[in-house]
């Protein structure tokens, strides 16, 4: 389909939402509140089958399923690749700057 530049930016624009909106992802089955209960449920009347459960290689964590997969440790020392990285702290996110507008 070809279309003029006018016609394409209004349709665009049929998709950006005015300031101050916050777009919803999710909404209805995908709301994230009972979540896995609707699904189940759609599954039931689907007569679709279970998913299998997931597997015991993710309770590992994602330190260890690095290491599995690239074969790299998270937990040695990039430079010597020895000793042990231990979290001593975690820091804390600032709050982001206010944006300015620029009403020139």
């Amino acid at each position: 389909m070809t279309l003029a530049a006018g016609e394409f930016i209004r349709r665009f624009l049929l998709h950006v939402l005015p300031e101050g909106f916050q777009r919803i992802r999710y909404y209805g089955v995908l709301a994230n509140r009972y979540r896995e209960q609707k699904l189940a449920r759609c599954r039931q009347l689907l007569a679709m089958p279970q998913p299998d459960p997931p597997d015991d290689h993710a309770a590992g964590g994602y330190r260890d399923q690095y290491q599995e997969l690239t074969g790299a440790s998270l937990t040695e020392c990039p430079a010597c690749q020895r000793g042990r990285m231990v979290i001593i702290e975690g820091l804390k996110p600032t709050k982001p700057c206010r944006p300015i507008y620029d009403t020139s």
